[in-house]
Formats: C-alpha cells, structure tokens, sequence
C-alpha cells in the first residue's frame, strides 16, 4: 500500500495501525520523513562512536549531547519544524564524517555509518530509512521498541545534561542500542534481551535524573498549588525542563509578570528553590491536550520547554515560544543563550491569564517524601486501613477512552491509594477522593520521569515488609502510555522484575503479535477492560 508516511511510536496512532497520511499529532509527511532521517543518521554516528570505544577512543560529550538531542527532537509533539531537523541532519553528517577518520577498521560499520550526501538526496533516502524499511515483523516491532525506549531516555539525559549532570555509561549504552538496530544478524531473541537491558540504563537515567533535580533544587515536599489566576500579566510555561523554568523566573524577578506552570511543569511546585520565587504563582490548565483552549485562555506567552506541543490556533499562535528540542514552524525559538526578554515584554503588554478555575490541588509526594512518612504508611498497611497501592501513573490524550482512568478512580474502594507520576494525574488529581490516615489517595511523585520515585517506594516497601519479590506488595499497575517516555518507564519496570502490568488505553502498535505474546507469556502485560472488570481482577470485587 502507498502511504505518504508511515509512524506507529504513540498510543493516539491512526487506526491503532499507523498514521499514513498525516500524524494525529500534526506531523506533516514532510516532517515525518526528515524525522526518519534524522534517527537513521544518528543509527549510523551511533555505530561509529560504538566502534571508537570498541578501539579504546574517547567520545567527545558534545557528541553524547548530538545524540540525545537527536532522539530527543523525534519524540512526538516536540518539533514540527523540517528546517530546524534538516539542520540536525546536516550536523550529524558532519560529526559523523569527521569521527569516521578516527576510525581504525571501519570494514564492519553498517551502511548508515558511511552514507552522507547533499540535502537534494536527503528525501529519496528518508523514504529507504521508514520504519517499514525492516520487513520482518517481529525484528521491526523490537527494533521500534528499543528505538522508542532509547528516545524517552535521552530525553531524562538531556534534562540531567541541563543541570550539568551526566553518565558516560548511559551514553554508551544508548548509542550501543541505536546501533544495534541497524545489525541484521541479531535474532528476536537478542533484542528482547537488548530490550530489557535498555530498560536497566532506564533505571540509571532517571535515577541520574532525580539525583540532577534534587540536587538543584532539593527534595520534592507536600505542597499545596494553587490552580486560580492572579492580577498581573503572566507567562505559561509548558513540557518538562526545569532548567528552562528557573532562568525564567530569575529574568521575571522584579518585572510584575507571574510565571504559572501547565501540564507536567506542575511538580516544579513541590522543590523547595522554586517557592523562593514571589511571582511564581500556580497551575494553569490541564494536561497537554487541553492547550488549544488553555492557551487561547491565558492571555500572555507561552514557552514550550519540550515535547507536549499541539499545532496551535492562529488566535495564540503569535504568543508560543519554543526553545531546547521543541520547534514550531513559525513560532520564536529562542536559542542556548536562554534569552526570555522576548516574552517578558510580551507579556506586560497582555492582559492577566482568565479564570479557569479556583482551589489548590496536593502533589510532592517522591520517594524522600513518602520514606519520610514510611511508619505512617507500613502502619497503615498492617492495619489494613489500606489494602492495596494502584499505580497510575504515566500519560494523558485525547482519546475518549481515556475516561476509563478517571471512572476507574472514582470506583476504586476506599482502601486504596493511587500512586502517579506524569500527567495521567489530570484524569483524578482534581476529584475529592479523600484520606486515609492522613495519607491522601492521590500520591503524586511529580513528572513521568518521576516514575522512578515508584520503582524506589516500591524496593522500599519490599524491603521493609522482608518480601523476596516485588510482585508479592499490595501493588497493581494500571498504566496509562502515551509516547516514548512512557516505554523507557516500562522497559524500566520489567527489568526490575514487576509483571502483570496493565497498560491502556490500547496497547501498542509497534508491537506485532509474535512480540506481544512474548511479553504476556514472559512479564504478564496486558491491556484494560471495563471499570467492573477490572476492579474485580485487582480487588475481586464490583464497582460499588
């Protein structure tokens, strides 16, 4: 079948096959293609630096930051820009040519580590490069899972890099993995073992992650945010890189504009630097997909850190801001030197952001937090005041399916307690479920990579209560996916051993049928059902 496009990495893919026409997300073919090209040249300088180390040559860490940007900008709703990509492209060709001289035996390096050519050439070989350029089913549906593993990881790296934090180790193996995507000799077998290991390096990464954030800005802490507006003019800042965020407010200090946090920038919040700043205010807003009314709404610009970017109305359009790896055709980026003068004088000339809603909603609630209130929560569990630990952590879209996660909630029995991180906590984080103890039932740990912070609380219960599996905890998982951040967080979770985890709102595409039975066989992973069903499958019980 002739498509003008073909990807298949996040759950809202048209069909659950494949967008082929166009991306749900907006991605033109155009831009898809020049994606493809950009994994595809990145696949070929990955199997160079993977032969340099091989050789005993040092990679340059400006080189492990080509990477990770690389993938990073490919990860869906982050850079719609073909300019911006193509110019990634051409950098990479270049690294990629000057690092092939300092190769000894180049005889063994796949065709992607040779190939270069002039941009007239660059769209023939993007179509070679799709991801249907792998005929065997199962080898595609694996390569695509460790590809889409390794995006989500580079993304938690950069943000560590932001901080000046990094780990040689994980860059390795990230660029070790993307190479061995191009290697035709590795069996299905072998990839799923790569897979796995993918998910160890996952675990690093955020653990590198949480340390760069802790450090920075100190231990996440129970917090109320206030999710009203105030008088001055402000300026919304979305995706997920705290860095981006504390510049801002350094440069607003003093200015009478208020800074307000959408989205996954919520847990901002709860670290103890942030609340240094008067004129850090709130939440504004829902989840990403709510942004085309949400940010008509605001009145004042709008920075995007990261992915999470909708193609924006023309009302707002002239308002957005991109910087790091988000890129919107005609929209302002603003580059490395992190200059927000731009959207500080925008936004004295805006009107105040209007009203969405009024109330404080509760979050803070990472590893350090809960170990803090461990007694609290053992006690809890031994009593049986709580019976059982859901966690619901992960992504928010569009689907209406996705209703399931904030009837689910509802549902749940009064025993139990919700564990998130990542903005699945749109659907319930707003709704009265009350406390158990004084341990509210919502538990939010902050951002998706946060979901490190669960796998810890999680080790942490175990070892207190002297179980020898972690599957033997009070713990379900009923997760909701979204993109690729949310597949490094379950590759992450099956190499720490925890099965049966349900994922929704439908499982993947990308993985074929041959590769889904294995992870069913192997790890129990399964998708949802109705509300009923499965209250009476975690909790042997009907909805109430």
């Amino acid at each position: 079948m002739e498509h003008n496009m073909f990807c298949y990495q996040c759950q809202e893919t048209a069909g659950c096959a494949g967008c082929t026409r166009v991306g749900v997300c907006g991605k033109t073919p155009d831009v898809a293609a020049m994606q493809d090209l950009l994994v595809y040249v990145t696949r070929g300088l990955a199997a160079v630096t993977t032969q340099l180390r091989a050789e005993g040559t040092a990679v340059d860490a400006q080189v492990n930051y080509l990477v990770t940007w690389n993938l990073f900008v490919t990860i869906t709703n982050a850079n719609f820009d073909k300019e911006a990509i193509v110019s990634r492209i051409r950098e990479t060709l270049d690294v990629k040519q000057e690092l092939l001289t300092l190769v000894m035996d180049s005889s063994a390096l796949p065709e992607a580590a040779h190939w270069t050519a002039e941009e007239s050439a660059f769209e023939a070989k993007a179509a070679q490069a799709s991801v249907l350029s792998t005929e065997d089913e199962d080898i595609r549906s694996l390569r695509e899972l460790i590809t889409y593993g390794l995006k989500g990881l580079s993304a938690y790296s950069k943000h560590a890099n932001a901080l000046l934090r990094e780990d040689g180790e994980v860059d390795a193996f990230l660029q070790r993995a993307l190479a061995a995507t191009l290697d035709d000799s590795l069996t299905a077998d072998d990839l799923v073992a790569l897979a796995l290991e993918t998910g160890k390096y996952g675990v690093s990464g955020m653990a590198l992650l949480d340390k760069a954030n802790t450090e920075a800005y100190g231990n996440p802490e129970i917090t109320r945010v206030n999710i009203g507006v105030g008088k001055n003019p402000g300026i919304l800042v979305s995706g997920h890189d705290l860095r981006d965020l504390e510049l801002l407010l350094e440069q607003t200090q003093g200015t009478g504009v208020d800074v307000y946090t959408h989205s996954e920038m919520l847990p901002a919040h709860y670290y103890p630097v942030f609340k240094k700043y008067p004129n850090f205010v709130g939440n504004y807003g829902n989840a990403w997909w709510k942004q085309k009314e949400e940010f008509q709404q605001f009145n004042g610009p709008i920075l995007m850190t990261t992915n999470c970017i909708v193609p924006p109305k023309d009302s707002y359009k002239d308002r957005l801001y991109t910087t790091g790896a988000a890129g919107y055709p005609g929209c302002t980026h603003i580059g490395e030197e992190k200059d927000f003068s731009a959207l500080i004088e925008l936004a004295k000339r805006c009107a105040p952001p209007t009203e969405l809603e009024r109330g404080e909603i509760i979050g803070g609630f990472a590893h350090a937090q809960v170990m803090a209130l461990a007694d609290k929560v053992v006690e809890a569990v031994k009593s049986g005041a709580i019976r059982k630990f859901v966690v619901m952590a992960g992504c928010d879209g569009r689907a209406k399916s996705r209703d399931y996660y904030t009837e689910f909630a509802k549902a749940l029995p009064k025993d139990a307690v919700i564990l998130t991180a990542g903005c699945a906590k749109y659907k319930y984080n707003k709704l009265d479920l009350g406390e158990i103890g004084g341990i509210p039932r919502v538990l939010d740990a902050g951002q998706c990579n946060d979901s490190y912070s669960l796998a810890v609380i999680a080790l942490k219960l175990k070892e207190v209560f002297g179980l020898e599996d972690i599957n033997d905890l009070p713990i379900v998982y009923n997760i909701a996916w979204y993109e690729q951040k949310a597949v490094i967080v379950l590759l992450s979770l099956l190499y720490l051993g925890v099965k049966n985890i349900h994922l929704g709102p439908t499982l993947p595409a990308f993985l074929s049928p041959n590769v889904s039975k294995v992870l069913v066989k192997r790890f129990g992973i399964a998708g949802i059902g109705t509300v009923e069903d499965d209250l009476a499958l975690f909790f042997g019980e009907k909805k109430s």
